[in-house]
């Protein structure tokens, strides 16, 4: 077995913790899923839910790579992005404005003092009127992929849902196969507020915030005439997050999103791979 030191540098945004590495020189250990979620372990582990790589780009200042607690890699983190857009500006890798390259498309980020405004890709793959056949009946929903994709469906009391259990149950459905959806379930507060509760696939569980999830339920809200930009959001986690766009015949266009990015504590991560 060979071994080496990994520095990392822990981050949240809006309650959404990650693992960020610099891994510019190509040499984190991307195709060892058991490690990548032993790390991410709650009890045992750093503890996060993602890990973030910073990578060379040949079309952008630099690519984002990130990891669910399952050991699998996704599209897009919103959360995710705006931390690895500060720690990224911090590093001298890009400056205040900055592109990085994702597999959902290209991202662009801008320093706002400790806030970061991304730029969303296109969203796209919209439903506005579906209806999920559920154990207690057909469940109202929205869809859209804002870099993963997303099932929005409005509640009156967001405090009293299960959302583990319906969360569960969407995220597996059948209509979503074989890759799965993550789950928001939205209460209106207001002409341009929401409050919203995510199950996140992957992680299998509701978590305090989903930037992506933030960013769906905005234009699910926005599109159906139930708010109207720019619209703020209220995570479960405490914080809230602004998310702007246009609204377009086709779906939405200038989509943003800006939130907090900010530091938690820095380490190092003991890796030594095991002989086949």
């Amino acid at each position: 077995m060979s071994g080496s030191v990994i520095p990392f540098y822990k981050m949240h945004g809006a309650a959404n913790d990650f693992i960020v590495v610099d891994d510019r020189v190509l040499s984190f250990p991307t195709d060892d899923q058991a490690w990548l979620s032993a790390i991410m372990a709650r009890h045992t582990g750093v503890g996060s839910e993602g890990v973030l790589l910073i990578q060379p780009s040949e079309r952008a200042d630099f690519r984002m790579r990130f990891f669910n607690p399952d050991g699998g890699e996704v599209d897009m983190c919103g959360n995710g992005a705006r931390c690895i857009a500060r720690l990224a500006h911090e590093l001298g890798v890009s400056g205040e404005q900055m592109t990085f390259e994702t597999p959902a498309g290209l991202v662009g980020a801008t320093m706002i003092g400790q806030d970061v405004r991304l730029d969303m890709t296109a969203p796209k793959d919209w439903k506005l009127d579906g209806a999920l056949d559920m154990p207690g009946g057909p469940l109202a929903y929205g869809f859209v992929n804002s870099g993963v994709p997303h099932v929005v469906v409005e509640v009156t009391d967001i405090e009293s849902f299960d959302v583990q259990g319906t969360g569960a149950l969407i995220r597996h459905h059948a209509l979503f196969a074989p890759g799965g959806t993550n789950a928001n379930f939205i209460e209106i507060t207001g002409p341009s507020s929401l409050r919203l509760r995510t199950y996140e696939r992957g992680v299998e569980a509701e978590t305090p915030a989903c930037g992506t999830g933030i960013v769906a339920s905005a234009l699910i809200a926005g599109k159906t005439g139930r708010v109207t930009a720019p619209v703020h959001v209220h995570t479960a986690g405490g914080h809230t997050l602004e998310v702007n766009y246009q609204l377009t015949p086709d779906g939405a266009e200038k989509v943003t999103l800006q939130g907090p990015a900010e530091h938690v504590f820095q380490g190092e991560l003991p890796y030594r791979r095991r002989a086949d």
